[in-house]
């Protein structure tokens, strides 16, 4: 296998790792504090790795031309990249099972809410950053248009069931700053928590493949008018 290949595969296993960690960590009730920090730790260091493996991105910032799907891209990653490094700093701030020597860093009012925001911004990041990528991930399946069709309005169905629950589960007031903490249902069953929290991110995923269809298109409409 060459080394692009393999590049390419261990970026593919890292990314789906922090989606699935993604979903762990928005699951607070499900496994704890203590996990919840470990989880986070994991999350940090596959962070860490995902940028080495695309270190090539980096060196071609400023490089070439931006058109608009190049241009929210790269806003959507360096906006995604801040919300992880608040995150990961503020939750270290207030760690008791992880990083102990590091609470305090930060006075733990203020890392308890900047958390809470930071953490749901990379969550709706996440997905849109994820969504933006589905036309080159699926461009191999070789689909019909009208497979195509169907297959879009599906997931665009499934995406506002999973906004409808984003917005009934007040995390919008969690990514403005609105609530100091997290209103989380202890009694709701695990496998429920876990759906739901499936069922926004890809509301945010459809969201991200609609922009990703929209820059595409007006990138297309500049091209053939120039």
């Amino acid at each position: 296998m060459s080394k692009a290949k393999t590049n390419r595969m261990l970026r593919r296993i890292v990314d789906a790792a922090m989606m699935v960690l993604l979903l762990c960590l928005m699951a607070y009730q499900v496994t704890g504090e203590a996990v919840h920090e470990w989880i986070g730790i994991g999350m940090t260091a596959l962070v860490i790795i995902h940028q080495i493996l695309n270190r090539k991105w980096y060196s071609a910032l400023f490089r070439g031309k931006y058109n608009p799907y190049r241009t929210v891209t790269t806003v959507l990653n360096a906006l995604l990249l801040l919300c992880f490094a608040l995150t990961a700093f503020s939750g270290m701030s207030m760690s008791g099972h992880a990083v102990p020597f590091l609470y305090g860093m930060a006075p733990v009012s203020f890392a308890r809410q900047t958390h809470l925001a930071m953490s749901h911004w990379a969550f709706v990041l996440m997905g849109l950053h994820l969504g933006m990528h589905i036309p080159a991930m699926t461009a191999g399946l070789k689909l019909k248009d009208k497979a195509k069709i169907i297959t879009a309005c599906i997931f665009t169905c499934i995406g506002g069931i999973g906004l409808g629950l984003f917005l009934k589960s007040g995390i919008p007031d969690y990514l403005f700053f609105r609530v100091p903490f997290a209103f989380l249902d202890y009694e709701k069953a695990g496998w429920l928590v876990f759906l739901e929290n499936l069922l926004m991110l890809l509301a945010w995923a459809c969201a991200g493949f609609w922009l990703s269809f929209l820059c595409r298109h007006i990138g297309k409409s500049e091209r053939s008018s120039s």
